[in-house]
């Protein structure tokens, strides 16, 4: 008993589309019904526990996002310290290749009796704390030259220049020197040997020199010999040079 235009306003269908013409196909409102059954059917059960499960994820979400934030902030500080600390290693390694160039260059024309060399420092692009070392020298009468193109004798003499200018910028007690005289004349033997006195008088340094070369041994102050009596049986002998000048003069 109720008036269809009276059902039709209620439900917002006035005017024009209130027309049964303006209305959609039964087939057509069928056909979607049915489909939004399916689709609805295909999501499955309703899960009660979905807000709870929510909740959870999302606070366990909070904490991971929190500890990746924490993490990029430690990353973050530990390339500041490595940064902080390749700087400084660059300033002080400067510093040390300085000191020990200038003393290199000293000790190579003190020993050279004259001549010229220097240290380059071979920077790496992408680190220069990694990069290497070139030695130019050059020896009185020759052009300058890296250190391959030396020979043995001018070698030993610049290595030892080195040595000694690293030991000059940081002492150590104990320097051993295992025959490094051999490639050496008389003349460089005595250059060096004088040089290694001046170095034990200037420095707490003490050093210990394996040779078999006469010189060497007559400027040392006390000589170790490993001397064989019978055939298989070493026995060390100890001479000291000092006192056996003063037992000399003496007698």
């Amino acid at each position: 008993g109720t008036d269809p235009e009276a059902c039709l306003a209620i439900a917002g269908l006035e005017g024009d589309a209130a027309e049964p013409e303006n209305l959609p196909a039964l087939a057509d409102v069928e056909s979607r019904l049915a489909r939004a059954r399916t689709e609805r059917e295909r999501l499955g059960g309703v899960n009660l526990q979905a807000q709870a499960e929510l909740e959870a994820l999302s606070g366990q979400y909070d904490e991971l996002d929190q500890e990746r934030a924490d993490v990029e902030e430690a990353v973050q500080k530990l390339k500041g310290g490595i940064a902080g600390l390749n700087r400084e290693g660059r300033k002080r390694l400067r510093e040390a290749f300085d000191e020990v160039d200038a003393h290199f260059r000293s000790l190579f024309t003190t020993l050279f009796g004259g001549g010229e060399a220097r240290l380059e420092m071979l920077e790496d692009a992408d680190d220069p704390l990694a990069g290497g070392l070139e030695i130019i020298a050059k020896p009185p009468g020759k052009k300058p030259s890296s250190l391959s193109l030396l020979s043995g004798g001018e070698q030993t003499l610049t290595a030892l220049s080195l040595i000694f200018a690293v030991f000059l910028t940081n002492p150590s007690p104990i320097c051993v020197l295992d025959e490094v005289d051999a490639p050496l004349d008389d003349a460089n033997v005595d250059r060096f040997c004088r040089l290694m006195e001046k170095m034990a008088s200037d420095t707490e340094t003490r050093f210990l020199v394996i040779t078999h070369h006469p010189m060497t041994m007559a400027r040392m102050d006390r000589l170790f010999g490993v001397t064989m009596v019978e055939k298989g049986v070493s026995q060390l002998v100890s001479v000291d040079l000092a006192a056996a000048e003063e037992f000399l003069e003496a007698s």
